[in-house]
């Protein structure tokens, strides 16, 4: 069985969305394939929620596992 990893994006533009997002920090991304047809991700803002955000303000990343494990629990956190 394949394991299903976790999702990052870079945020890129926060115009518009300045008490959402931080250009410039990894975000957590959460599948959604409805939203990625039209070209949106949901991520986890600022706020803590999840949330639709145009795809072009980001780029998404990937990290080996240990990374993510920390970034996570580093959200976790905060």
């Amino acid at each position: 069985m394949k394991r299903v990893t976790k999702q990052f994006a870079l945020c890129l533009d926060n115009a518009g969305n300045e008490a959402s997002l931080i250009q410039g920090k990894v975000y957590r991304v959460v599948p959604d394939a409805r939203a990625a047809k039209d070209d949106l991700l949901r991520v986890i803002d600022e706020s803590g929620e999840d949330y639709l955000f145009g795809r072009n303000q980001f780029a998404l990343v990937d990290f080996p596992a240990d990374v993510r494990r920390k970034i996570l629990a580093m959200q976790r956190a905060s």
